[in-house]
């Protein structure tokens, strides 16, 4: 199984998951192109992100949903809709969940 996003809060909890077939191509093409933070998100564990780094977040995931085939800006546009929860809930966090 690839890399899967989810929303978790500070205890744990998985509010809201994506597991679009193509998050691991988006990933890669953040690497290639040296975006800092969906750049190193780690595709063989977990990477977390709070509610102050969705600022430097959210633009890359614009920048790869235009940028991508259809497939991966399919899967950037699931996550952007994820970050709106984060941004408008506390203790909230996106989580890729490597394989």
């Amino acid at each position: 199984m690839g890399i899967s996003v989810q929303i978790r809060t500070f205890t744990g909890a998985v509010e809201a998951t994506c597991t679009h077939p193509a998050i691991d191509g988006l990933c890669e093409r953040a690497r290639h192109l040296d975006l800092p933070m969906l750049g190193g998100v780690d595709p063989h564990d977990d990477t977390v992100f709070n509610r102050s780094q969705m600022r430097l977040v959210i633009p890359e995931l614009h920048r790869l949903a235009e940028e991508t085939s259809d497939g991966e800006a399919q899967a950037a546009q699931e996550i952007i809709e994820l970050t709106g929860r984060i941004e408008r809930e506390p203790h909230r966090y996106l989580l890729f969940n490597g394989d």
